[in-house]
Order: structure tokens, then sequence, then C-alpha cells
């Protein structure tokens, strides 16, 4: 679990996250109808390059079971909720696209998501963007000190809920800061008032993935890494990395 204890470290970490924000930008800038999810991934490297950081996705490896990822970016595409592997699938008119981006710059780690439509949009994927997309701001409205990570867990399930989404623990939001993932746990639902106090100087990575079926399940492909809704209803991811401070929460993974 970090702790920033300087406005240098702070602006370390921002600076990390820049370069997530920019690598996210230029997926986004390159993704349409034809492009491979492989060429996507060399648009990430290129913005890591050219900043001088590096992945921490590139080869992690959580469990011993568990082959080395093989891109800079998850990319997962409709019904895949999370940790898409960069293949050489052409993306199609209509997908819905999940980016997970990370990037270390000076020993510091930025991490952020994003989920858009390719193509032509369906209105129903944009109604459940949207619905991410609320849940990650009602999270961070409620990143201050004095509350705890239950607080944003129970703020992202109301929005989620309210929206029909399905919603799963499993996979959450954590800690970042010199690693990618750190203490604590920030799960997509949860209790107001339990869980780890938020204290000013904590880094955590809020994110918010949604079901658009309502149901909680998923399975994981024999890859070992992509995770697909259990009813095949499509998904959505968004994330950003979020400092706590005496004035209120900082994303750190914005576009200047």
């Amino acid at each position: 679990m970090i702790e920033l204890r300087t406005p240098g470290e702070l602006d370390a970490m921002r600076a990390a996250g820049a370069v997530v924000a920019r690598m996210l930008a230029a997926v986004r800038a390159a993704a349409a109808p034809g492009v491979r999810l492989t060429q996507l991934d060399e648009v990430a490297r290129d913005v890591l390059a050219d900043a001088g950081a590096t992945s921490p996705f590139l080869g992690y490896a959580p469990l011993s079971t568990t082959p080395p990822f093989p891109g800079v970016v998850c990319l997962s595409v409709n019904d895949v909720a999370l940790h898409g592997i960069p293949t050489p699938e052409p993306l199609a008119d209509g997908d819905l696209l999940s980016v997970d981006a990370g990037a270390t710059l000076d020993g510091w780690v930025g991490d952020a998501a994003i989920t858009f439509p390719v193509g032509t949009p369906r209105p129903e994927d944009l109604q459940l963007v949207g619905t991410t997309e609320r849940a990650l701001q009602a999270g961070i409205a409620v990143a201050v000190p004095g509350n705890r990570v239950g607080d944003i867990s129970a703020a992202i399930a109301a929005v989620g809920r309210a929206g029909g989404c399905g919603i799963n623990t499993d996979q959450g939001g954590h800690g970042v800061g010199r690693t990618m993932h750190e203490a604590p746990h920030v799960p997509n639902e949860g209790r107001p008032g339990r869980g780890v106090p938020l204290r000013a100087g904590l880094v955590i990575a809020i994110e918010p993935w949604f079901l658009a079926g309502g149901r909680d399940d998923y399975r994981v492909d024999a890859d070992g890494w992509t995770l697909r809704s259990g009813d095949g209803s499509r998904a959505a991811h968004v994330e950003h990395t979020v400092a706590v401070t005496a004035d209120g929460p900082r994303i750190l993974t914005a576009l200047d």
C-alpha cells in the first residue's frame, strides 16, 4: 500500500498517469473496423517508447499457472470483460472495445481503462458505457479522507445495480504505486463504512466493470487470461488511478 508523502511523489505518479492517458487516447484514435488488436498493441508500445516508460502488463504472471501476459494493453471485445489478449483478430463495425493500459515511469505506475464502440455504436452499448462511467465518477467522488473503501464500493454498486448490470467482486480496483497491484483491494460492491480507511496520500485504481446481462458470473478462457461474461452479454470496464488528498480526490490518469 503506497501513501504519498511529498508533492514530488504525487507529480511523479501524475507523470506516469499521463503516459497511460496518452496510450488510451492513441489506441482509441487508431481503433476502427478492420484494425487488428495486435496493431493497437503496437500503437500503445510506441507511446511507451516515446515516453521512456515500460509496461507493467507485459510479461505479468501473477500465478505460476498463468502464462506471462503478451501485450502492453488488455484489449477486450464485446463479451470479454477483462484481460483480453492482443490477438491478430480484426475489429468489426459495432464491436465494443475495452482498453486497459498501464505504464511504469521512473519507478511509479499508472493504470487506467476506457470502453468505447468501434464504428457504428449500438444504443444499448452506449447505455452500458454511460452507466459504467457514472459508477466510476461516483466511486471517485467518495474517495476522500475519513471514508473507507466500502464507501467507494457501495457508490459504484448503487449505480451499476440501478442500471441493471451484473457486478462481480472477484476482480476490482486496487492500490497502485511502485507496483501495479498493491493493497487495498477495492471491490465494485460492498457496504459503506467498512474496509480500509482512506487517508490522504493513499493512491488507488478505481475500476468498475459491468456486465450488460445483469448476471454476476463469468468464465475464463483456456488461455488463462480472457475473462468473459457468463451469459455472453457485453461488458464495459473503465478505470482511473486516483490519489486521496486533503483537497479531494485527484485523478492521475487524465489527459491535461
